[in-house]
Order: structure tokens, then C-alpha cells, then sequence
């Protein structure tokens, strides 16, 4: 699986194969600490746990991972964009966990929610459907509506903060 921002080019690549979690983890905290806002470093990884706990790092520290591309040998890449630093979570008005829907559900239902909300507030949408990224990101686009982060916080499931212009 690959998400949006595997263009993005890794200034480091951490290759920590053979390693039990949590050293995975770790590594790329201390690689990514080092880094600007912005720059992105690429850790490779062939402990099963670290999906797990990279998505709840990320989650808590306003890093992203941007990419994760299966390799030959049950290895990993995981490509980690650096945060801005500090509490970069959005606070939504409203949270739309529709998890188990596939396409257009999501965005079907998000537009009922958000035909009724204010201008300005922020719906937060949660969705495992492997078509949402994509097709969230084209509908915010056409309908004028913001879409201010959009990320993957565990392997397959998506949060999309979108806010009503």
C-alpha cells in the first residue's frame, strides 16, 4: 500500500531491519527530531509492530506518515513527514467515524453533516474505505469546502479534517 506524498524525497533513510519494536520507533524519533518542519526521512522496517507504532506516534505528535511501501522480505518503508512541533491536532466540531463503508458513503455523508453545520467549523471524518484519500481530497477541491489535514493513523484508516467555507 502507498499513500499520497511518496513523492516526497526522504533526506535520511533509516534502515533498522532486525530490530524488535520499540527500536524502530525510537530511531525515527531521534532522526526526525533533528529534522526542519517539513522534511521528510524514510524508515525501514521489518518488526510487525511497527505500524502500530508509528500511526499512534504520529497521532500524538504531529509528524506524518505520508507513505508506507512494502519491500521484498516482510520489510517496510515508512516515509514520516517532520510536524510543525508542538500540538498540531485540530479541534473538529463535529466527528463522522464511518468506518466499514466503502465509496461514496463517506462523502455522501459528510455532505448531509456538513449541509448543516456553520461556516467555519470543522468536520473531522474517519474512513477505511482505500478510495477516500483520493476521492475526499477531489471533492474538497470541486465543492470549495477546505480540507485542512488529511492523514493515516493506522494502517488503512484515514482522518480528514475538513472545514465549511
Amino acid at each position: 500500500m502507498s499513500t499520497e506524498g511518496k513523492s516526497a524525497k526522504p533526506l535520511v533513510t533509516l534502515d533498522l531491519c532486525g530490530l524488535n519494536c520499540p527500536a524502530p520507533l525510537l530511531g525515527a524519533k531521534h532522526v526526525i527530531d533533528d529534522l526542519q518542519p517539513g522534511q521528510v526521512m524514510q524508515l525501514i522496517s521489518d518488526c510487525p509492530g511497527t505500524p502500530d507504532d508509528l500511526f499512534a506516534w504520529s497521532r500524538h505528535t504531529g509528524n506524518e506518515v505520508i507513505a508506507t511501501d512494502k519491500l521484498r522480505d516482510r520489510r517496510v518503508a515508512y516515509t514520516i513527514k517532520r510536524g510543525a512541533g508542538g500540538s498540531s491536532r485540530l479541534a473538529a466540531n463535529v466527528t463522522l467515524d464511518i468506518r466499514g463503508v466503502s465509496c461514496p458513503g463517506p462523502i455522501i455523508e459528510a455532505k448531509k453533516l456538513l449541509d448543516g453545520m456553520k461556516a467555519g467549523e470543522i468536520l473531522l471524518l474517519v474512513s477505511n474505505c482505500p478510495g477516500s484519500p483520493d476521492d475526499v481530497s477531489s471533492w474538497t477541491r470541486s465543492t470549495g469546502l477546505e480540507l485542512l489535514a488529511k492523514q493515516e493513523v493506522a494502517p488503512g484508516n484515514f482522518e480528514f479534517f475538513i472545514r465549511k467555507n
